[in-house]
């Protein structure tokens, strides 16, 4: 397999540092009583802040849904399968801007991996 191209390190950079900006705030939420297995809490509360909170909520509310629901169907149109998909989703609880770029550099692999075959 060839080595990971600039592109994907590019990918695993973002990923990463969005892990490490966001996961200190959930950190704090789920010390104050937030359950973040529960994203009608986690949302609810998000929305309850209002303005740009609320705004950035909805926003990524409705991009992980589409998200949840085009892995799952993109992983079995590539060739992965289905398990990897769901395999996809619930990684996304960790959080959508830590896997959609770790999925996109799996999902480019994938491909370059099995093409021709």
């Amino acid at each position: 397999m060839k080595s990971i191209s600039i592109k994907h390190w590019v990918f695993i950079i973002f990923g990463v540092a969005a892990l490490l900006l966001t996961w200190p705030y959930a950190f704090d939420w789920m010390r104050n009583g937030g359950n973040i297995l529960n994203p009608i809490a986690f949302f609810g509360d998000a929305i309850d802040a209002g303005g740009t909170a609320s705004f950035l909520s909805i926003d990524m509310m409705i991009a992980w849904a589409v998200f949840m629901i085009w892995v799952v169907f993109d992983c079995d149109r590539i060739g992965a399968g289905k398990k990897w998909g769901w395999f996809f989703v619930a990684l996304s609880y960790i959080g959508v801007s830590f896997t959609f770029p770790i999925y996109l550099v799996f999902r480019e692999r994938y491909i370059d991996k099995h093409r021709g075959e």
